[in-house]
């Protein structure tokens, strides 16, 4: 028995606390005048869905993925390589054989 997937979406009014939530939960912060366009952007977002909606799917099997290929992999073959002393030649810092590169994370106290 093929699974039915049925998605009910309301009409909504996207509203400074909605924009405030999600971008809370994103960790991110807006001005004034960015949520403005970040309101606009998002209840477009949720018309096309709404029209989207209107479609009759009802005939048509889900997808679980976008095309027929499966496990569809190149052959790996060993290409030329430079030296590790070519490689270090433009590294602004090394301790041979590596990199040396800036701090990304650091560790929490």
């Amino acid at each position: 028995m093929p699974l039915r997937l049925i998605l009910y979406i309301c009409s909504m009014e996207i509203t400074d606390d909605t924009v405030d939530k999600i971008a809370g939960l994103a960790r991110l912060r807006f001005e004034a005048n960015e949520k403005i366009q970040i309101k606009k952007d998002m209840q477009s977002m949720i018309g096309f869905i709404e029209k989207m909606n209107e479609l009759d799917t009802s005939q048509i099997e889900p997808l679980l993925h976008m095309s027929t290929n499966t496990n569809s992999t190149r052959e790996d073959f060993i290409q030329n390589s430079i030296s590790n002393e070519e490689a270090m030649k433009n590294a602004t810092k090394n301790k041979a054989p590596h990199f040396i590169v800036p701090t990304v994370i650091k560790k929490q106290s």
